[in-house]
């Protein structure tokens, strides 16, 4: 006889992380905010690992690169190749807590500008969507490496019409 978890499909799992709040701080917005914060900056951070083991282990098997940007490589991971094990884990452990901070930045501030928008206006389309990954694209462009107003407009572009698409085509889907 099978539990109660076996029952739960991810879209009831996906589903039910709005119902459960990490943290409880006292508001919804900040308690939406904190959420979407601490869940994508764990993303963040299993994404900057995982790049590294992959490209530890493509050049440990002598494996063929050329498809592989290695430009991304050296400037993510400049120092994670020295023979010194510590300065590896060093670069490592930099690098994921860099990416699980803008990973997190640009969550919460889309989750807590959707959640003020939708009260204010009273109601989700895909014009609070546009407006959340406008400033959202342009804090992540702020926190990178290069802060050219270019940089930060492709990225406010970029996040305005990824967050648009993706609620109009919620409803389709």
């Amino acid at each position: 006889m099978g539990s109660r978890l076996d029952a739960r499909t991810l879209k009831d799992e996906v589903a039910s992380m709005d119902r459960r709040p990490l943290l409880d701080l006292g508001h919804p917005l900040l308690n939406r905010v904190a959420d979407s914060f601490i869940r994508a900056a764990g993303v963040g951070a299993a994404r900057a690992v995982s790049r590294e083991a992959y490209f530890v282990t493509v050049e440990g098997m002598g494996g063929d690169s050329t498809g592989l940007d290695t430009s991304a490589k050296r400037s993510n991971f400049s120092s994670a190749r020295g023979d010194d094990g510590q300065k590896s884990l060093d670069a490592v452990v930099k690098s994921a807590g860099k990416e699980a901070i803008q990973w997190g930045l640009a969550a919460g501030v889309y989750s807590g500008i959707t959640y003020g928008l939708r009260e204010a206006r009273g109601h989700h389309d895909w014009k609070n969507s546009a407006i959340a990954g406008a400033i959202a694209g342009a804090a992540v462009a702020l926190t990178g490496d290069n802060g050219h107003s270019d940089h930060v407009v492709h990225f406010a572009i970029t996040g305005a019409a990824l967050s648009s698409a993706a609620t109009m085509l919620s409803g389709i889907f």
